[in-house]
């Protein structure tokens, strides 16, 4: 427990400290975040009896590096509107017939469950996640993103102490044995309220009804448990235990950014939709 909390002290005051850098800094740590979780992802892939191609995979986070540096690159190299899904649809078309090429041209190194992993990890690391640095960069994106990191770790941490205070029904045994019913009601009600919290402190540089902060808190509760869940999920279909040990008593960076992955979209879809 001592470990845990103290790691993820030092993890909270990295985060603070980049985020206060800008979001060219924040779209940096994004990308270097998704190629070293994509790294786990891979070798967790493999020790489930998979090949991955990894060659596609790490390139398939470029795109996140590009979005760092976009504001700082010259004008003429930003392409904006339209263009945008565009360069993303020609991308994403080429990455598709990249892994298709390896399946027909690799004597038989790749199987089709081998180009289906590595296309579920893309969409799963790099492009969920470029959503935390697209939110960054809307306007008053320097307080958007917070939602995100609320919306992942309040859920996670009322629902890892309430479930360790009153937790007695198993929701997820098989993937999850630790996780229960209370813990997982607790970790929504937590969300909703340090989301509320956050919106009634912030609202005048938002200009949005608590009411929204406070649905969006019950949407980022649920969300973010699934995507602890699915991560739980790969880790139980691969046979591991964690992602990794760069963080002492938390695992990998896959294991911390989980939540993390399926809130930014949440966030990203919901101020779009209702801001």
């Amino acid at each position: 427990m001592k470990t845990r909390v103290i790691s993820a002290i030092v993890a909270i005051a990295i985060l603070a400290a980049v985020i206060c850098l800008g979001e060219t800094a924040i779209g940096i740590a994004v990308f270097l975040l998704a190629v070293m979780a994509m790294h786990e992802f891979n070798r967790a892939l493999e020790k489930g009896g998979y090949m991955p191609v990894k060659a596609i995979s790490f390139a398939a986070c470029a795109p996140l590096l590009y979005i760092a540096l976009s504001g700082i690159l010259p004008s003429g190299a930003v392409i904006s509107g339209n263009g945008v899904v565009i360069a993303a649809a020609v991308f994403a078309f080429i990455l598709l017939v990249s892994l298709f090429c390896f399946l027909m041209f690799s004597d038989g190194k790749y199987s089709i469950k081998d180009i289906s992993v590595t296309l579920f990890g893309i969409i799963y690391i790099p492009f969920l996640f470029s959503f935390f640095t697209l939110t960054r960069q809307m306007e008053a994106g320097y307080l958007y993103i917070w939602l995100i990191l609320i919306g992942a770790c309040a859920t996670d941490t009322f629902a890892f102490f309430t479930g360790l205070a009153v937790g007695r029904v198993k929701i997820v045994p098989k993937i999850s044995p630790k996780k229960t019913l209370e813990g997982c009601i607790g970790g929504v009600a937590g969300c909703v309220i340090s989301m509320t919290v956050f919106g009634a402190c912030f609202r005048n540089g938002m200009d949005v009804p608590l009411m929204q902060f406070a649905v969006l808190g019950f949407i980022c509760g649920i969300i973010s448990q699934l995507g602890d869940w699915s991560a739980s999920a790969v880790k139980r279909a691969a046979g591991i235990k964690d992602y990794g040990n760069i963080m002492p008593g938390h695992g990998g960076v896959l294991d911390r950014i989980d939540s993390i992955l399926f809130t930014a979209p949440a966030v990203y879809f919901y101020i779009n939709l209702f801001f």
